[in-house]
């Protein structure tokens, strides 16, 4: 059987990342970064694609237990059997040229069996590589990627079945750990990693960083976890954090809504930005604004909705036939034609990110304000066009509300930091003036007086679970009848048994596809946010419990759960729901934390 998104966990160098299930198999590794070609496709295929499993011999199910040492992103598998139990650790350490990905394998009790069946296929397992020996190591090459695998102690291994396999026995105490080394194939061989030394050094570098977390409220562990999936969905070399590790988990099982992920999306900037400065992360925060600034350099009517790893422009999509997809939902998609779209709200989110970094005192940069200023120039007329809206719809552009929402944020922005800091030139009373436009024009064309409610659109009657942030933006005060009535419509029309959809998906056209989807996790922590906010925090509280709850046994969430099957759904892990987690933690119980 295939296995469920929810059984698996995540490791990473902070450069890309590996899902490895419940069985012991790493199923998912892009290298050298999270958005090159994976080497082990088994996740959108089958074994054929790509794997790599340790585990005792003989044991074809999922493990005993497994769990993060705290505070990290090392993982230890355990299996218990009838000859004793064994433990694999995985991680991947800080990489100083090359990528690493380490698995320890230590004898816990007894003494058990191990076999290990490695099946490397690069380009997203189309290409079989050609396999030698060297030095001690297996080598695998081809064309442009090379991959060295050793063993220390060594341990018999052998070709067969185009894998690489392994088998040995371990009693307590004994170890054995394999180190996979991924690097061009024309550079020499990769220096040698000592595996026990990596192993601590990474313990002790990930609990460093994790005791910098000022949170200390309720769910602490969970907060911190998804803090550490965020560190570990960044791109360190130039700070920017990708939307999810993976490509084209569904959104519905068998279905089309199959998206690549591993992007950087401007509508996580302020969430992002303002989850990582209150939890005690302000180089990580400097960073991503420093990622966003560079990104979004140029011409504003250039302005993209998502950008790559350094800020590349260029993600054209396409499609792997050879992949069978998740649980047989096909297509598999590389790519992410959303990148041509038109979303106004980007503009909303880059200036309140500015205004946030700026607040928090960020180091300032000269040219900051005359990109802002150039934006407003663009926004001037260009917010009087239609969208696609928040969620890249695919099915023709609309007067979208929550996009107007994020222009009146980005006019508004510009408005306030001028008025705290006079020194600054820019059209002051024409800013103030169109705020006041905008503003004016959506709670006139976006608001249905009958409901009680903001729509999703100008004349639509279908809701929008983004317009749960309208208090949060400061648009209209929590208070006011419209919020009240906006959260209530959201909560009875978009409900998905106590959860939220982010919009009626296969029920309209607007977004151009067929099927449906479940629910998206993030709306249903900006429902918890929105009842908070106006004044009913114990039914926050409640939802924001259930919500901690849908986390997998490692504390990792996807980017939707569907409450029929009680299974995650769509890109692993997810940095917008574990974004959604942190927030909606920081802003209940914040100020409850002891001193």
């Amino acid at each position: 059987m295939h296995q469920r998104i929810e059984d698996y966990a995540v490791i990473g160098d902070e450069q890309t990342a590996a899902l490895v299930g419940r069985d012991g198999s790493v199923d998912w590794l892009c290298l050298p970064r999270f958005d090159s070609a994976a080497c082990f496709s088994r996740l959108l295929g089958d074994e054929e694609n790509g794997h790599w499993r340790i585990a005792p011999k003989g044991a074809h199910g999922p493990c005993t237990r497994r769990a993060y040492r705290p505070g990290t992103l090392v993982l230890d598998t355990e299996w218990e059997t009838d000859e004793g139990a064994v433990r694999v650790t995985d991680l991947m350490p800080q990489r100083d040229t090359a990528p690493d990905l380490i698995r320890i394998v230590e004898g816990v009790r007894g003494k058990v069996t191990v076999r290990s069946t490695l099946r490397l296929r690069f380009d997203y397992g189309s290409i079989m590589p050609w396999m030698r020996k060297s030095d001690g190591h297996r080598v695998a090459v081809a064309g442009p990627d090379s991959v060295w695998l050793r063993t220390e102690p060594a341990v018999r291994t052998w070709g067969k079945d185009f894998g690489t396999h392994s088998e040995f026995t371990v009693e307590e105490g004994e170890r054995v750990a394999f180190v996979l080394t991924w690097h061009p194939s024309h550079e020499p061989r990769p220096r040698i990693v000592d595996p026990d030394e990596a192993l601590r050094a990474s313990v002790a570098d990930w609990q460093a960083w994790s005791a910098r977390c000022r949170y200390d409220g309720p769910h602490r562990d969970t907060v911190l976890r998804s803090l550490i999936t965020l560190k570990a969905l960044t791109y360190a070399p130039t700070g920017g954090i990708v939307a999810a590790a993976t490509t084209s988990l569904p959104e519905q099982l068998g279905g089309v809504r199959n998206w690549d992920y591993r992007y950087c999306w401007l509508r996580d900037s302020t969430l992002t930005l303002g989850a990582l400065l209150k939890a005690g992360y302000l180089e990580e925060a400097e960073a991503w604004r420093n990622w966003l600034l560079r990104a979004v350099a140029g011409d504003p009517a250039d302005l993209q909705i998502m950008y790559g790893l350094a800020g590349e422009r260029r993600l054209p999509e396409f499609e792997l036939p050879w992949l069978s997809g998740f649980a047989g939902s096909a297509p598999v998609r590389i790519g992410n034609g959303a990148v041509d779209q038109v979303q106004l709200d980007v503009y909303g989110e880059v200036m309140d990110s500015l205004w946030l970094a700026r607040h928090a005192g960020l180091t300032s940069r000269p040219h900051i304000w005359a990109l802002q200023c150039a934006l407003m120039d663009f926004l001037r007329t260009a917010w009087r066009e239609p969208d696609e809206g928040l969620w890249e719809v695919r099915g023709g552009r609309r007067h979208f509300v929550h996009s107007k929402v994020m222009v009146w944020v980005a006019v508004d922005r510009a408005v306030r930091t001028m008025e705290e800091n006079p020194e600054l030139e820019g059209d002051l009373d024409g800013w103030r003036a169109m705020r006041d436009e905008v503003h004016r024009e959506v709670c006139e064309k976006g608001y249905d007086p009958e409901r009680n409610t903001f729509t999703q659109s100008y004349g639509s009657p279908e809701l929008d679970a983004s317009l749960l942030l309208i208090p949060r933006v400061g648009f209209l005060p929590p208070d006011d009848p419209r919020v009240v009535g906006t959260v209530d419509a959201i909560r009875a029309e978009l409900d998905h048994d106590g959860l939220v959809l982010r919009y009626s998906a296969g029920k309209t056209d607007v977004d151009g596809l067929p099927g449906d989807e479940g629910a998206f996790l993030v709306c249903s922590f900006w429902l918890a946010d929105a009842l908070h906010l106006t004044g009913r925090t114990e039914e926050a509280r409640e939802l924001f419990e259930r919500l901690v709850g849908l986390t997998n046994d490692v504390g990792l969430l996807s980017e939707e759960y569907d409450p029929v099957t009680g299974s995650l759904l769509g890109n692993f892990p997810q940095a917008f729901s574990h974004i959604g987690l942190v927030n909606t933690a920081l802003a209940l119980f914040w100020d409850d934390q002891p001193d």
